[in-house]
């Protein structure tokens, strides 16, 4: 009586590992580009929220930004200052006050996913985005912020311009 031996052939096991090679390479790459995407969405949604909440506090505050003192004195290099307003509550004035009737406009101001460098200030103060200086860049001018990175979307269009 002969015994059968049950098992798969070497041949069997390399065309095994070769279909997964294959269906790995078309794979992996789809999740990269999903990957990138979502890191555009959340780029987009936290300059949405940036503006529109800039612009709340613009509406509530004497159409002032919030680099503007309580003197109405412009503070451009004052960056802990505009953070502390947008997530604070404020007086008309602009004044920081906890019984203040205005905002807290966002808990946390939110950072650029496309920023790699962790030390990079979450705002910086000028008209020329794309630096890669800091997370976000303010226009105290005009009010305009910007993605604060050289990096571009799936479509070719530079961060800074959107």
């Amino acid at each position: 009586m002969k015994m059968r031996k049950s098992g798969f052939t070497l041949i069997e096991i390399l065309i095994v590992v070769i279909i997964l090679g294959i269906l790995a390479a078309i794979v992996i790459p789809q999740f990269t580009e999903a990957s990138s995407d979502a890191k555009e969405s959340s780029l987009v949604s936290n300059l949405q929220t940036l503006r529109s909440q800039m612009g709340l506090y613009k509406v509530q505050h004497n159409d002032q930004y919030p680099n503007t003192s309580d003197a109405g004195v412009t503070i451009d290099n004052d960056v802990n200052n505009f953070i502390a307003r947008l997530t604070s509550k404020t007086l008309v004035t602009g004044a920081i006050d906890a019984t203040g009737e205005f905002g807290p406009y966002m808990p946390n101001v939110p950072e650029n996913p496309f920023q790699f460098n962790a030390a990079a200030p979450l705002y910086r103060f000028g008209n020329n985005p794309g630096t890669d200086a800091a997370h976000w860049c303010f226009d105290p001018s005009t009010g305009n912020i910007w993605a604060d990175d050289d990096q571009v979307n799936s479509n070719g269009v530079a961060h800074s311009t959107l």
